[in-house]
């Protein structure tokens, strides 16, 4: 007996049970990034690995260890991509898009792939929507994408949640502060964990991302960063903005996010509810990866966050999204004929937008008139072999019971138009015979 072949661990399928709530969320999301005037743009789901290891930094845990990387028939190397930014920054310039706009404002949404340990919320194919804002230095961008998370979040339930914020700095007090990091950590250093110690050469800062609690214990109580006059000056900016919007914030200077490309703001929006690994949302700015990317000096500002993790914590809070509309008709057919008519019927239906379907099954007209109730249907359209010659058919009402004879060219009607047409059904008339006990 050939065994069953199982989904690769980290993965996971996306029930129809389930995808109503995801649907709910990306429907929210399109409607939101559209008042805040973004456009969507999609990329490949693979790039040149060169693209990740120029943007992310050669150091950072995403390069050295989650990376899943190949090789294709030429040899060439090739990434899933990890993250949505670089792509959209490679798109942004690729198409000389930073030539024709000041300003660009987009958001993004699919499938990424990182080979980290799975646990809740967390996969190695994972979906993430994300926003960014290419071209401009402006403090009001970051507030307005710390605004658009807050507001996102509040359509789709999501109320209990905290914005912590920081600022990393820029290429000119970048230096000081990671000698001022090297500093306090000093001796406590052999404390620290194989990762830590690594980064305490390359990137300290990223000391400050670890969630291991022996390396947390030593990097509490961690002074305020010394950023240049520059920083603070827009720091300071987008904390007045944000408290022009009334939004409430905490300053976190173990803040730092993930990825080496952040300057200055960095922010996340997290909940309680999510342990450990709070974080529902993540992002800052980014004021050099354009440059660094092979374009020219233009500045941006963006954020991500993963649609499983809001899909848990909205199913924790109980919120499963919409239900899906009813289904308006369902055609029980008794025969050959009395299918074909009421697949020509089915497809006038769908046309119309009314969601119907039909028995496939060949089943009693008892166990079809069961599976309708399952399915929610509002009404069954009972058609026998001898109406189907008649082109007339039994339309009950699910609900009360009701039944009425229609002709086949009057059912869509019935629903847009009313009964005029309609012809009740008479207590001795069996439009079906044979069917009595059962209708």
């Amino acid at each position: 007996m050939t065994e069953l072949l199982q989904m690769p661990r980290g993965t996971r399928d996306i029930l129809p049970v389930e995808i109503r709530l995801w649907q709910f969320i990306e429907e929210t999301v399109v409607r939101i990034f559209e008042l805040y005037n973004y456009s969507e743009i999609r990329t490949p789901i693979f790039e040149h690995t060169d693209l990740f290891t120029q943007s992310l930094g050669h150091t950072s845990d995403i390069v050295e260890k989650e990376m899943y990387t190949f090789n294709d028939r030429k040899g060439r190397s090739l990434t899933l991509r990890p993250e949505g930014t670089a792509s959209v920054v490679r798109s942004y310039l690729e198409h000389s898009i930073h030539k024709n706009e000041a300003l660009t404002k987009v958001y993004y949404r699919g499938p990424m792939f990182r080979y980290e340990r799975p646990q809740a919320g967390r996969f190695r194919q994972f979906h993430q929507i994300g926003v960014e804002c290419l071209g401009s230095r402006n403090p009001i961008l970051d507030a307005e994408m710390i605004g658009l998370g807050v507001h996102l979040f509040d359509e789709i339930g999501l109320t209990e949640l905290k914005v912590m914020l920081n600022s990393v700095g820029c290429n000119i007090c970048r230096p000081v502060i990671r000698e001022q990091l090297r500093e306090f950590i000093g001796d406590n250093l052999k404390h620290l964990c194989e990762d830590c110690n690594r980064r305490f050469t390359n990137n300290p800062l990223r000391i400050l991302d670890c969630k291991k609690p022996t390396c947390q214990k030593y990097t509490m109580g961690i002074p305020m960063f010394s950023i240049c006059q520059d920083c603070g000056d827009h720091f300071n900016a987008v904390q007045e903005y944000l408290d022009a919007m009334n939004i409430t914030f905490v300053v976190d200077n173990h803040l730092v996010r993930g990825l080496e490309y952040y300057t200055k703001t960095t922010f996340e929006i997290v909940s309680p509810d999510l342990g450990a690994q709070n974080a529902i949302c993540g992002g800052g700015r980014y004021d050099k990866l354009v440059q660094m990317m092979g374009g020219p000096d233009i500045p941006a500002v963006g954020f991500a966050f993963g649609l499983e993790r809001a899909a848990m914590l909205l199913q924790q809070l109980g919120i499963q999204g919409k239900n899906p509309p009813a289904l308006t008709l369902y055609v029980a057919p008794q025969g050959h004929l009395a299918t074909l008519q009421g697949m020509e019927l089915l497809d006038d239906f769908r046309r119309a937008n009314l969601r119907a379907d039909i028995d496939v099954s060949g089943r009693s007209l008892k166990n079809q008139l069961k599976a309708a109730n399952k399915l929610g249907a509002e009404y069954v359209l009972i058609i026998g072999e001898d109406e189907a010659e008649q082109k007339v058919g039994l339309l009950k009402n699910m609900a009360n019971g009701q039944q009425q004879t229609l002709a086949f060219s009057d059912v869509l009607n019935h629903f847009f138009l009313g009964t005029e047409t309609v012809q009740p059904i008479q207590p001795n008339q069996l439009v079906l015979r044979g069917m009595e006990e059962v209708l």
